[in-house]
């Protein structure tokens, strides 16, 4: 029953978040061999200025262990 959260700042289409989402859900079934009908998939819009508290520090800085692709900027640098 895989879930995923996409988030992303806002801006993007209703059209592209539902392709998006799509998308995401077509490689979920090629790689993990699920079913369609099992797997969610969210989006949530984060305003820029909010980024580094609501998800760089807690997603990934407190997160190494379940990050398996690492974001190539640090907003705290």
């Amino acid at each position: 029953m895989p879930h995923v959260i996409v988030k992303l700042y806002p801006g993007r289409s209703e059209q592209q978040k539902i392709q998006l989402a799509e998308e995401i859900a077509k490689d979920i079934v090629a790689i993990a061999k699920c079913q369609e009908q099992s797997i969610s998939v969210a989006i949530e819009e984060i305003k820029p200025e909010d980024w580094a508290e609501k998800v760089y520090r807690p997603d990934i800085l407190n997160n190494q262990q379940g990050l398996y692709k690492r974001p190539g900027y640090n907003p705290f640098e």
